[in-house]
């Protein structure tokens, strides 16, 4: 398992799920839409403050979206 990936998934599967765009979440927190495909596509490392940026802005705890079977069951 690669928590990058999983993280990843999730926060495409919560976005989807909300209707939004990855602008409409780069904009909510503040950065750039390209480092929001990053975060999709598993290539960035996240830091624990970016994972609360993240929830936040999905409106999700950040523990949804570190669990693996988010991805299973949510898609």
């Amino acid at each position: 398992m690669d928590i990058r990936k999983v993280f990843g998934a999730n926060v495409r599967v919560y976005r989807l799920a909300a209707g939004l765009s990855q602008e409409a979440i780069a904009a909510r927190m503040g950065v750039d839409r390209a480092y929001v495909s990053a975060i999709e596509r598993g290539l960035q490392n996240v830091t624990l403050l970016t994972i609360l940026q993240v929830a936040e802005s999905l409106n999700v705890r950040p523990a949804d979206l570190l669990v693996e079977s988010v991805q299973k069951s949510r898609s």
